[in-house]
This record gives C-alpha cells, sequence and structure tokens, in this order.
C-alpha cells in the first residue's frame, strides 16, 4: 500500500462540505464579541493567572460540543479528526496546542458555577431584539420529555432522584420536561424551564411568559379555567384550542377556531426539532436539573441563532 502524501491528508471537496457551511454560517452569526465581554472578568482571574487557552478557543469548543452532542474525550478526539473543526476554531494542529477533555471539562464546570447560561442565552436573544427579529409580543408555550436512564446498574445503584416517570400516550417516559415560551411572530425561544417528567405543563405556564404578552397560545394541556380568566382580565388573547366535553362534540365555529389555533402552534414545534433531530439532544447528558437547564439554555440559545441566520448574514 502507498504512503498517503501530505497533499492528499489536506485536500479538500471541490463543493463545500455541510458541516463547513454550517459551521460557517454559524461563525458569522454568533455575537462571539458580546459573550467575550461577559466572560471574561470571570475567566481571566487574577488571583490564579492567565488560563491556558484563550477564552474564544474555549466558548467555541463548547457550542461544538452542544452541535454535535460530543462527550468531553469525544470533543478532543474530533477536534484532531476533523479538519472543519480545525477550521472553525481557527487553530493550527501543528503549532498549536488543544485542549484536552479535562481542560473541556473544567470549561463547562466553569459556566456551570458561575450561572453564566442564562446570561448568554439573554445576552443571545437581547442581540436578536437589536435586529428586530425577537418582538414580544406574544407568546406560545408548550414541553417535551427529554428522557434520561431508568437503569439502576451504575455506581450509585439508583436513579437521577431529581428526575420522574410520567405517561404519554399510553406510554412511560422517565426524565424531565424541558419547557419553552415561544415568540409568536419569529418562533425564537425567551424562556426555558426544566422539571420532572411528572410536572403537568399547565403548571408552568405563568413561568414561560415575559410579561408583555397581547396574546398566549398553547395546546389543549394548558387549558385553566383561571389562567383564562386571568388573560380575560388582562385583554390578553386566550389562544388555547377548547376542549371537548364527555358526551358533547365541538360546534363547527369551536373547530374551526381550534384549526386556526393549531396553525399559529405549530412555530413552538421548530426549537424542539432542532435541538432533538438536528443536535441529537433526545436524551439528557447530565445528573441533575441544574446542569440540564444550563444545557438547555445554550441550545435554546444557539438554535434562535441557527433559526435567524439567514436574515442574520444579511444584515
Amino acid at each position: 500500500m502507498s504512503q498517503l502524501s501530505f497533499a492528499s491528508l489536506t485536500a479538500k471537496k471541490k463543493t463545500p462540505l455541510r458541516a463547513d457551511i454550517f459551521l460557517e454560517e454559524m461563525g458569522k452569526v454568533v455575537p462571539w464579541k458580546r459573550i467575550l465581554r461577559l466572560l471574561t472578568p470571570f475567566y481571566y482571574d487574577n488571583k490564579t493567572g492567565r488560563p491556558a487557552y484563550p477564552l474564544i478557543l474555549m466558548i467555541k469548543i463548547y457550542c461544538l460540543q452542544q452541535w454535535y452532542r460530543l462527550a468531553d474525550l469525544s470533543m478532543e478526539e474530533a477536534i484532531y479528526d476533523r479538519r472543519s473543526f480545525a477550521s472553525f476554531l481557527e487553530i493550527d494542529l501543528m503549532l498549536n496546542p488543544i485542549p484536552d477533555e479535562t481542560t473541556i471539562l473544567g470549561f463547562r464546570h466553569f459556566i456551570e458555577k458561575h450561572n453564566l447560561a442564562p446570561e448568554i442565552f439573554h445576552l443571545i436573544n437581547k442581540f436578536l431584539e437589536e435586529k428586530g427579529l425577537m418582538m414580544k409580543e406574544g407568546t406560545i408555550v408548550d414541553a417535551t420529555i427529554i428522557s434520561s436512564p431508568s437503569s439502576t446498574k451504575n455506581n450509585d445503584k439508583k436513579r437521577d432522584p431529581e428526575m420522574s416517570s410520567t405517561r404519554k400516550n399510553g406510554q412511560w417516559y422517565f426524565g424531565m420536561k424541558t419547557h419553552i415560551g415561544t415568540d409568536v411572530k419569529s418562533g425564537l425561544v425567551h424562556s426555558v424551564e426544566v422539571t420532572p417528567a411528572k410536572t403537568a405543563d399547565v403548571d408552568m405556564t405563568m413561568d414561560l411568559l415575559h410579561g408583555e404578552e397581547k396574546s398566549i397560545f398553547g395546546d389543549k394541556a394548558y387549558m385553566k379555567k383561571e389562567d383564562k380568566k386571568w388573560a380575560r382580565e388582562k385583554n390578553i388573547f386566550w389562544g388555547v384550542p377548547d376542549r371537548k366535553k364527555p358526551k358533547c362534540c365541538l360546534s363547527k365555529s369551536q373547530r374551526k377556531r381550534n384549526d386556526k389555533l393549531k396553525r399559529v402552534r405549530a412555530k413552538v414545534e421548530y426549537p424542539f426539532r432542532i435541538i432533538k433531530e438536528l443536535w441529537g439532544h433526545r436524551k439528557t447528558r447530565y445528573k441533575g436539573l441544574y446542569k440540564n437547564l444550563n444545557q438547555m439554555l445554550m441550545l435554546f440559545g444557539l438554535s434562535n441563532l441557527y433559526m435567524s441566520r439567514k436574515s442574520l448574514l444579511i444584515t
């Protein structure tokens, strides 16, 4: 077998790969300078000295982990293995030192310790508001189940105590629920909460509102007389579909209204599709609600940028 030349190892495909296109677009739309300003006071500690790796490098690695669902060791190996990653990180593998899995893990703990994920999430949304892409006039609320390992074959011999079981469509799930509030016009996420899976969707409605709503939309799980009465008193449009009562069918006008509301509510599914289908986050990676909330906030912040990327690239 002939030995591969350096040129063959560094050769590029004539047409750009999907990974190259995706990373190039996200590299342009993420507000790196703003995130750097936010994290710098915490990262560069005068007492311990200057960290070994630039902050921008660690932030980009943290984003790659979210987009490609990579564990710390897998992330370290992928940097060496994938040309698109090295290009996105703007590093030369022959000249620059690469963070190992322990350093990558340490950066995630740094984000969690200083509770920076909510700050990054709000920073991204503020950036999108300034660009006129998030109006905050109305809110669509929804929730999805993120499964957790239900096995007790681990060191602690028990399941995560902060997760719980719930039944949906006749099937049992163990894990947590991620609740989101999205902008009616853009479908961008402005509120994120996580709870044990057994928590009822309707119990989280008020936690997902930003307070300036002119309309509220949700599926039948969010029907609550007290909330409906509150919305009417506040002159807020209540866009939750009518439920079919026992021994009574919905009228033609009720069915027509429900169909109209369904078309509006469809936008709330887009962020879930991105993080679960496109980026593969169907299961929890960490134990406890706090760590998983941090990851969900980062994921939905990045999904907002992904959904807005075409408009951002134009501006």
